[in-house]
């Protein structure tokens, strides 16, 4: 059956909670669209929400239908494959990702729009004034420096998710099979030629935001383990010079003992060097760990994501469904 056309612009919008900032994003996003002057579609995906966001949802595709996509998941599988599998759905020629809390405003999407036109396959953001905590601002600055010396991937604000992208860049993305990635990383290692702009930045308009510490502790390793082997090199490193160094001592203690006797006062020092050695092995195992999941998850071949299903516009014609992913139900077509 025949598709439909293609837009020029997409907004994919992972969904989760967020029932009490929904109206006011409405409010803001549509007429920021509306005002670019060009075909576009609003993809949101609902990530498992637990609230009455699927509801809402569903009221604003029968309020405005002509530009509205509402894609449900059958769980909570993350924002990023949120991400992704917006991507799979949509239509446009540009694609921008936002998050729904309105700390990126909507009315920033024309500025990468406008960018994009110049002849750019990837169009990052810089959130000109934080407006969080100060140490998620400090925090956030030294990821963000840490993480481009490991995974050599040049993104200024990677924690910011309001970014365009070109189809063609999308289009390698949506071949990855990747159960964990960080979508802004992905696309930058395909991107021929990327930039950034600034954007402005606002306080969160409802609700709380998602990322607990140990989300972000696990993000910062889905990063890292994803674009890089270099903490396996530096772990190897390490093992061989503290193997070294533990040789050069184990001989120098020998000799001590030839020449001076046996002393009962360096048992303590013997234990801190070996609880300090205990505790590079553990951690080592643990970054061992890290790629041995990442490993064990790709092997399954699981879906990455269930599809419940779709609400759209498209009278008389097919939906279109993620390959690989398993249909469990099927919304209005």
């Amino acid at each position: 059956m025949k598709l439909q056309m293609k837009q020029e612009l997409s907004v994919i919008i992972p969904i989760y909670n967020e029932q009490a900032g929904l109206p006011a994003l409405f409010a803001r996003l549509y007429p920021a669209l509306d005002a670019l002057g060009t075909p576009y579609e609003i993809i949101f995906v609902n990530d498992g929400s637990r609230d009455d966001s699927v509801a809402i949802l569903a009221e604003q595709f029968r309020l405005r239908p002509d530009v509205t996509r509402v894609l449900l998941f059958n769980g909570n599988y993350g924002q990023h494959m949120a991400i992704l599998a917006g991507f799979e759905i949509s239509r446009g020629e540009i694609m921008v990702t936002l998050d729904a809390d309105l700390q990126n405003p909507p009315e920033e999407i024309g500025n990468l729009v406008a960018k994009m036109r110049e002849g750019y396959d990837y169009v990052g953001s810089i959130r000109r004034k934080r407006q969080d905590s100060t140490w998620r601002t400090l925090a956030s600055k030294m990821m963000n420096h840490l993480r481009e010396k490991i995974t050599n991937v040049k993104i200024t604000d990677q924690g910011n998710m309001l970014r365009a992208y070109r189809r063609s860049l999308i289009d390698l993305v949506n071949q990855c099979g990747e159960v964990n990635t960080f979508v802004p990383a992905l696309a930058y290692t395909f991107a021929r030629k990327p930039t950034e702009i600034m954007v402005e930045h606002e306080e969160r308009a409802a609700g709380e935001s998602k990322y607990s510490l140990y989300s972000l502790i696990r993000l910062n390793f889905d990063l890292i383990t994803g674009f890089s082997l270099i903490p396996l090199q530096i772990f190897s490193m390490l093992g061989m010079a503290l193997a070294f160094g533990s040789s050069l001592l184990v001989v120098l203690l020998l000799i001590r003992r030839f020449f001076l006797g046996a002393e009962a006062e360096g048992v303590f020092t013997l234990f801190a060097i070996a609880f300090f050695f205990m505790g590079v092995i553990l951690f080592g195992i643990g970054l061992l760990g890290e790629y041995v999941g990442r490993i064990f998850q790709q092997v399954r071949a699981r879906p990455r994501y269930v599809v419940q299903a779709i609400l759209q516009q498209a009278p008389g014609q097919a939906e279109k469904v993620p390959d690989g992913v398993e249909k469990r139900a099927v919304g209005r077509s």
